[in-house]
């Protein structure tokens, strides 16, 4: 999921700022950072070693407080969103995708970390026993 939309937000945002920036210059700058974020999620999520994980809590965090705070500016202030960001409305172009995403990638490490602890304690375990 990720992975599309790292393409779809990336690919979207280098259009907008290629043939129109000037019409919505920050709601594009946006949708560039958006798809910068999905792009490092994307990758980390994908390698899975202990520093990539740490990356990744940090993009998906980065990732839910981009879409509440840009949500909630995009509600507030219309007249600086005239076309759509990908995490403007909370993501409501993309079906609320984008509000869900970083829970569930979040909940996806907090997860992921905790069977990588088990798995460690285990093996220090099974090593005691065998000395």
């Amino acid at each position: 999921m990720y992975g599309l939309f790292a393409l779809s937000a990336s690919a979207r945002a280098g259009v907008q700022i290629a043939t129109k920036f000037s019409h919505a210059p920050v709601a594009y700058l946006l949708s560039a950072l958006a798809g910068v974020v999905y792009i490092l999620a994307t990758v980390t999520l994908a390698n899975g070693s202990p520093t990539a994980r740490r990356i990744a809590v940090v993009s998906c965090s980065v990732e839910l407080a981009g879409v509440l705070a840009v949500g909630t500016w995009s509600l507030v202030a219309r007249a600086t969103f005239p076309d759509a960001t990908v995490w403007s409305g909370y993501g409501s172009g993309y079906g609320y995708v984008p509000l869900v995403l970083p829970v569930f990638g979040l909940l996806w490490l907090r997860r992921w970390s905790r069977r990588a602890r088990t798995q460690r304690t285990v093996e220090h375990s099974e090593r005691d026993m065998a000395r």
